[in-house]
């Protein structure tokens, strides 16, 4: 008789919520828009606070460990999950990422008034890398509280349409970063803002933060989690039941069949792409970015076409479809961003074609996701100017003990060691080699920039359109996929931890890996196995593995 009741209770407080689901959707959303603007806020403005706060380092050193710091923040975002996940189960989704975006939001503020390097020595960059800890922290936390609460609030039939409202947060939430630092730049003009007006945007992320707690103190908690509560079904455990039980299996499964393949293609169609268009192909960065913006823009509304298309034909199919899709057609769509953003690299490659010619032994794989390692070989020294150019090249071996060449058509330079070498003879080196490699490349029409009368940018925005609406198929159904993957009682822990090992470590590895595998190999195109493997291995074992949830009663 008690669960008779119960069971209506549930049943009349879900159709009484259908009436104000645009409230918690706004919500919801909102707030984790603030959060990813205070993520991005750090990204963006990278350069600038390696100034700040890593002023005692060289340039490159500086920039390197902002960077690190930044990768602090993704690398922590799965252990965030497991704090706020087992918070969330235990106390509620409510005031679980509460807690998250208060979090965030006095973090990112508290960087806008933390004293540069100038003023307290040793202790900026150490509080700055703490702050940079708890957002990521913070982020692995919310995102997790934000789709389960959306999810446990639609009703049946609606959760796709109802949580890929949440999809749009990531996208929204850089723009919104991005305007900001644009806005308060071009106020304060170059000068003002590399100075002290790049605090400005990490400021008002108090405004943000008052606007997003007063708009989630109005919300009530779950129904779902309400009901169970009530009659004393939540979890004592949550960390243990989900992944030291027969739930761990379906937490391993959502990782490698369904959030991994999700994470690279994401991570390629956007950043990926920007940074093959900048790097590789040389496009000016303005443009390239302004084409990046324009597909975002038209691509984001397919977010919630798929997570609406998700409640009619299923989660699966669509997810499986976008990762098998692009594994396929990953190289064509690349190899025509080459075509009309870069046509005289494409022309030059083909008649002057580059060679390196090195002892296979002292060639290293140049993956350096910490940037601490040195590369120092002739061999290396060669590639890695090569890669960074973004220079297409063959390889071939030569005898034991030889020093690597670079033939670029048939102009031949001696790359050089650098092993055993001080500052100013490696310096020297280095200037000897650039400029014979640079004079040969331009000799041979290999250019150093993109000409901009020579980008066909509506073809461009096509194909980046493209690679947006893979991102938007395999993303937009995924929050309510994983809502339903899991029972209520360890709901919020078993979906975050795989969601954020997907797409901090896999999805965050891209750029470093790819470029690795371009830098070792000399095909600018070789980097793409690396999300097509991933994308492959998620489709084989999401649609072996993993059942389709669309009618799933989550209660």
């Amino acid at each position: 008789m008690a669960s008779t009741s119960a069971a209506q209770a549930g049943t009349q407080a879900g159709t009484a919520l259908s009436h104000g689901h645009g409230k918690v959707i706004f919500a919801s959303s909102l707030g984790t828009v603030f959060e990813w603007y205070d993520f991005y806020l750090y990204g963006s403005l990278a350069a600038i606070i390696a100034r700040q706060f890593f002023s005692a380092l060289n340039p490159t050193s500086g920039f390197i460990f902002a960077l690190l710091a930044f990768a602090a923040g993704f690398a922590v975002r799965p252990f965030g999950a497991l704090v706020f996940g087992r918070l969330g189960d235990l106390i509620g989704r409510k005031y679980t990422f509460l807690v998250t975006i208060v979090l965030m939001g006095l973090s990112t503020f508290l960087v806008g008034v933390l004293p540069a390097y100038t003023s307290i020595g040793i202790a900026a960059p150490i509080i700055l890398i703490s702050l940079r800890l708890l957002q990521g922290l913070a982020l692995g936390g919310e995102y997790g509280g934000a789709a389960t609460y959306v999810a446990e609030h639609a009703p049946n039939g609606k959760r796709g349409l109802y949580t890929s409202f949440i999809q749009t947060t990531a996208t929204l939430g850089l723009f919104l970063s991005l305007l900001v630092i644009l806005g308060v730049r071009t106020w304060l003009g170059a000068e003002a803002f590399e100075a002290w007006g790049w605090r400005i945007p990490f400021l008002l992320s108090a405004i943000l933060l008052g606007i997003s707690v007063w708009i989630r103190l109005q919300l009530n908690e779950s129904p779902l989690f309400q009901q169970m509560k009530a009659e004393g079904r939540t979890s004592k455990a949550p960390i243990s039941e989900s992944f030291f039980s027969k739930n761990g299996k379906i937490v391993l499964l959502a990782l490698f069949g369904a959030t991994a393949g999700q994470a690279v293609v994401w991570y390629a169609g956007q950043f990926y792409a920007l940074f093959f268009l900048t790097q590789t192909l040389k496009v000016d960065a303005t443009t390239a970015n302004l084409l990046i913006a324009a597909a975002l823009v038209i691509g984001t509304p397919f977010f919630i076409v798929f997570g609406w298309l998700s409640d009619k034909i299923g989660r699966k199919s669509i997810i499986m479809a976008g990762c098998l899709i692009a594994a396929l057609t990953y190289f064509p769509i690349f190899k025509g961003l080459a075509h009309y953003a870069n046509p005289a690299l494409e022309s030059a490659a083909a008649s002057s074609p580059v060679t390196v010619s090195a002892d296979p032994r002292t060639c290293s794989f140049q993956f350096n996701p910490v940037g601490t390692a040195s590369f120092t070989s002739s061999c290396d020294i060669a590639k890695a100017a090569l890669a960074k150019g973004g220079t297409p090249y063959s390889n071939a071996g030569v005898g034991a003990g030889m020093s690597a060449t670079i033939r670029v058509g048939n102009i031949e330079i001696a790359s050089f060691e650098g092993a055993g070498l001080d500052a100013e003879a490696a310096s020297a080196q280095a200037a000897r080699f650039n400029g014979e490699l640079q004079a040969a490349l331009a000799t041979a029409g290999y250019p150093l920039k993109a000409n901009p009368d020579a980008v066909n940018t509506p073809m461009l925005l096509v194909l980046l359109t493209l690679l947006v609406i893979y991102v938007t198929m395999v993303y937009g159904p995924i929050a309510a996929w994983l809502v339903e993957l899991f029972p209520t009682h360890i709901r919020y822990t078993s979906m975050s931890l795989p969601y954020h090992i997907g797409n901090g470590w896999f999805g965050g590895f891209l750029p470093t890996t790819a470029f690795a595998m371009v830098a070792a190999t000399g095909d600018i195109y070789y980097g793409l196995w690396y999300p097509i493997v991933i994308a492959l291995m998620t489709f084989v074992i999401g649609t072996l593995f993993l059942r389709d949830t669309k009618d799933v009663d989550i209660t």
